[in-house]
């Protein structure tokens, strides 16, 4: 008996920290998911595109290109996937035209999830869309004046997924749609509680420590603290979305200063989910050059500039539009 109520207690300890996590991340996530859906129903993310029609030939592309990054931007990459599979047969794009694309969605995508996140672990939503949207544009256009001008990946685009649907919204009925949700958000509990897991056994045989030691040279050059490289580490390889609940678990902490986090937070807001998404961008054309090795420099350039000039402006400022404490 004492050893059926031990298991129980245990069983309780491991899943405490991942239900609550998991828990306060689906209050960000769900109501989100609804409004993405809505827009999605009524066709309504088109419209949102109209206007990036200019700043897609800013960037060298065509104007239809708009609806596939406005698409990435509120929904998902894999929405955006499918959007550009249905406008490449009639809107053929260059390899320099479809790495600066998938550079554009890299940089900024499901925002009003990833932003809510970012919010909810401290920095200011504000400057975290700014950064993030400001980014991909100039990316995207540094990445179209170097191609250009060295006439680089001008051949067509080489674009290994092929579409299987019918059109960029699919129809499947409401019952279909809540299932999948669904599915995904229990998945993404997985994800969390393997974390957490993951974590304490980690923190056990002192990898962490050794984490810590191996990122510190380079997070001291980017003026990061060394206690923010395990959330550096599960954004920019998970990703926001599935790292979130950690990410917002370890702000809350209190053990990692809130300046490190804002930190942190940019540059995975910048360059996250560095395998899975990029692979990705690669099978719709993207290039290597762009959408990994560009966008990982541009990161750390960026958030190294930030630290600097962040460290001369004053305090009350930077607490008002940069970084503030977790909600």
């Amino acid at each position: 008996m004492n050893g059926k109520k031990s298991l129980v207690n245990a069983l309780r300890q491991v899943l405490r920290d991942p239900l609550r996590v998991s828990f306060d991340l689906f209050k960000i996530m769900v109501p989100v998911i609804i409004v993405v859906k809505i827009l999605q129903e009524f066709d309504l993310i088109r419209y949102l595109a109209i206007p990036l029609g200019p700043v897609m030939k800013f960037v060298g592309l065509p104007a239809e290109m708009g609806f596939v990054w406005a698409t990435a931007m509120v929904n998902n990459i894999y929405g955006s996937i499918i959007v550009l599979l249905s406008l490449v047969k009639d809107t053929p794009i260059t390899t320099a035209q479809a790495t600066v694309l998938c550079t554009m969605i890299l940089v900024a995508h499901t925002l009003p999830i990833e932003l809510k996140i970012a919010q909810k672990s401290g920095p200011h939503m504000m400057f975290q869309a700014i950064s993030r949207l400001g980014s991909a544009l100039f990316l995207g256009w540094l990445l179209y004046i170097i191609y250009s001008h060295f006439g680089l990946l001008q051949e067509p685009a080489k674009i290994i997924l092929t579409p299987d649907t019918k059109g960029p919204i699919q129809n499947d009925s409401l019952l279909s749609w809540v299932t999948g949700e669904a599915q995904k958000l229990f998945f993404i509990f997985l994800i969390i509680l393997g974390l957490f897991l993951l974590m304490r056994v980690l923190e056990k045989l002192k990898i962490v420590d050794v984490m810590n030691r191996v990122l510190r040279p380079v997070l001291k050059v980017m003026g990061i603290g060394p206690k923010a490289s395990t959330i550096t580490i599960i954004g920019n390889t998970l990703g926001i979305s599935y790292g979130g609940g950690l990410i917002i678990h370890e702000a809350r902490s209190g053990h990692i200063d809130k300046k490190d986090v804002f930190y942190s937070l940019t540059l995975m807001g910048l360059s996250h989910s560095l395998f899975e998404d990029t692979l990705l961008m690669v099978m719709i054309g993207g290039h290597l050059s762009g959408v990994l090795w560009a966008r990982v420099a541009f990161s750390f350039f960026a958030v190294t500039l930030l630290v600097k000039v962040s460290s001369r402006l004053p305090q009350a400022m930077c607490d008002r539009f940069l970084w503030g404490d977790p909600k």
